[in-house]
């Protein structure tokens, strides 16, 4: 049994090395096969490669040779016209020398003829100058005859001829300065009165003239007891919270408010109407009516600052400057309203700076603040000009609108056109009839002191002052005074009223010269 395994596996062992001997010569075979195959596709790859090359190779020299074709017909083309303009470069080059040519030619023939000239006045200029040395030779023999007929020498005869037209051309400078003096006042006058009359009457405002006193009238008699109250309570706590004295007198049915503050006066009589309406009159209630009118009264100021801003066009000036201009309401100058004032001076300067062809909103903004330094200049120590200024300049306000409110009184230099625009703006508005009042005494002194500068001159035989200092007329002697006299002493008259007088608005000075043949019948 164990033979017969054995055997079996003998079998079994031969049958798989046969088989795989089989097996391996099968698979060699295939592999043969296909290595065959392989390099059949190789060698094929291989062919089609090195065609697909040699065409591509073709057609890149095909390329090449064209674009060389194209390069080399720009580069002629290129050529070409670089040649051309040579051509025509060197064909004006050949104009140009030509031309140069004959210039030079030209040339040549003037300064051959300049040269002629010069010897030819070189000859002149020496028949010239023999001819001047004959010529101061026979002047000095006629001016020998001259002294020997005349008996005076020359420097003798010249300074009588010297005098004689130093006079002549006095008269002649005076009637030529009388002429120009008149056309260029006739000019200007006009030219001033139309741009001024224009301005004036397209500016319209009220006037208010405002006291250093109120009046508040009373519903009865019995009020005025009440505003005393018991012993007198009720008018001191009025007076210390106010800062205003209350005048009760035989006025009938009236108090009378006085302050030196027009704006505290102003509180003082709106409290007052206040607790006359109210009938509740007693030291609490008026120190809370005080209190609540003074609120007011900030409100009003405002409001009335804001009012003139709109009123005059101006737009864009700080809150405080605004509080400024509503307190120059309660304001006067010379009787003046200075809120209205400055409202008049703001649209004169507007319009004047529109005619002359300047910023008319700087020229108004300047006038209304021209005198906003009046409505603090009781609380600080200065002209109102300089304080106006500070106070503007120190809020940010335009250095030339700074500089107009510190010269419209010629306080310092104008910077600009504007102050002199304020300026005449000012006393234009000032000068209005109406507009201010003067003192009686300051009135006549005025008055003296031109007829006493006006007959201080030579000359003059009488001088009156009238249309209220408005005009000065002056009569001078006949005999001293002569027509063409007449008019250079009417411009030193006024240039002496200028220097030594201060006036509103301007004086006019007519000189009068008048010849008169008295004779007596018998």
């Amino acid at each position: 049994m164990n033979g017969t395994l054995l055997i079996t596996i003998l079998f079994s062992v031969l049958a798989a090395l046969v088989g795989f001997g089989a097996a391996w010569v099968i698979l060699r075979r295939i592999g043969d096969t296909k290595i065959a195959s392989a390099e059949e596709n190789a060698r094929r790859i291989i062919s089609e490669a090195e065609k697909e090359s040699e065409i591509k190779k073709k057609e890149a020299l095909l390329e090449a040779r064209e674009e060389w074709y194209k390069v080399k017909s720009n580069f002629e083309r290129e050529f070409q016209n670089r040649r051309n303009e040579i051509q025509k470069i060197e064909k004006r080059l050949q104009e140009k020398e030509s031309g140069l040519d004959k210039r030079i030619e030209a040339l040549g023939k003037r300064e051959k003829d300049i040269q002629f000239r010069e010897r030819t006045l070189s000859g002149r200029e020496k028949g010239i100058t023999l001819r001047e040395q004959e010529l101061e030779k026979a002047l000095q023999a006629q001016n020998e005859k001259l002294e020997k007929i005349a008996q005076m020498t020359a420097e003798e005869a010249k300074r009588e001829l010297k005098g004689n037209l130093i006079g002549e051309a006095k008269l002649e400078a005076a009637a030529t300065i009388k002429s120009i003096k008149e056309t260029a006042e006739r000019d200007a006058e006009k030219e001033a009165r139309e741009v001024i009359i224009s301005a004036i009457y397209r500016c319209a405002a009220d006037h208010a003239v405002e006291t250093t006193v109120s009046v508040v009238n009373l519903p009865n008699e019995e009020m005025k007891g009440r505003i005393i109250g018991r012993e007198g309570r009720n008018i001191r706590s009025f007076e210390t919270a106010t800062g205003i004295d209350v005048i009760v007198d035989d006025t009938p049915e009236a108090v009378i408010l006085s302050g030196y503050d027009p704006v505290r006066r102003e509180v003082a009589r709106m409290a007052l109407e206040k607790l006359i309406s109210d009938g509740r009159i007693h030291p609490t209630r008026i120190e809370e009516i005080v209190e609540k009118t003074q609120k007011e009264m900030e409100m009003i100021i405002r409001e009335t600052g804001e009012q003139a801003c709109f009123d005059v066009g101006v737009q864009g000036l700080h809150l405080d400057i605004i509080k400024l201009l509503g307190k120059l309401r309660y304001r006067t100058s010379y009787g003046q309203n200075v809120l209205q004032h400055s409202k008049e001076v703001a649209m004169l300067a507007g319009l004047m700076a529109v005619e002359l062809g300047l910023d008319p909103n700087i020229a108004k903004r300047s006038g209304l603040l021209h005198d906003v330094g009046k409505a603090i200049d009781r609380e600080t120590e200065g002209t109102h000009t300089e304080i106006g200024a500070t106070f503007l300049g120190r809020l940010g306000e335009n250095p030339l609108i700074v500089n107009a409110v510190a010269a419209h009184h010629g306080d310092v230099p104008a910077e600009s056109p504007y102050p002199i625009l304020v300026q005449a703006a000012d006393a234009i508005s000032g000068a209005r009839p109406g507009a201010r009042r003067e003192p009686l005494e300051a009135y006549v002194k005025r008055l003296e002191k031109l007829e006493e500068l006006a007959d201080s001159f030579k000359g003059v035989s009488k001088a009156f002052a009238i249309q209220a200092g408005r005009e000065v007329r002056v009569i001078v002697e006949c005999e001293t005074v002569d027509d063409l006299m007449a008019t250079i002493l009417a411009g030193d008259i006024a240039k002496r009223i200028e220097q030594e007088m201060e006036y509103p608005g301007q004086i006019k000075v007519t000189v009068i010269r008048e010849t008169r043949a008295t004779e007596f019948a018998k």
